[in-house]
């Protein structure tokens, strides 16, 4: 089930240096949720000055719970990052469909 997941950062002070020190230890785990269809989408909230304040993901999973173990390792979760996650299930409407390998069709054997 498709899900979106906003995640928005702490306000307090050292949170965007915490954010780009954890950085690449995110985007890795992105990576391999690119490689397992996990991670669809996904991109920075940026704040009025340009700067990244949160993120919103479009994620696959089957249960609430797989996404809740997912977060309970995410490297801006661990290291206080992320401060509030909002998880809604997500309907992707038709025409954007075919944006996602998942739903793209499949060659028919033969």
């Amino acid at each position: 089930m498709l899900y979106v997941v906003i995640a928005y950062d702490g306000t307090e002070p050292g949170t965007f240096e915490r954010r780009m020190q954890v950085r690449p230890a995110h985007m890795a785990n992105g990576e391999k949720m690119m490689q397992d269809g996990s991670f669809l989408f996904g991109g920075a909230i940026l704040d009025g000055a340009g700067k990244m304040s949160g993120g919103v993901l479009v994620v696959d999973f089957e249960s609430r719970e797989e996404i809740d173990e997912w977060l309970a390792n995410e490297p801006y979760i661990l290291n206080k990052v992320w401060t509030r996650v909002e998880v809604h299930p997500f309907l992707v409407p038709p025409q954007f469909k075919g944006l996602f390998p998942k739903f793209q069709p499949q060659p028919v054997a033969g």
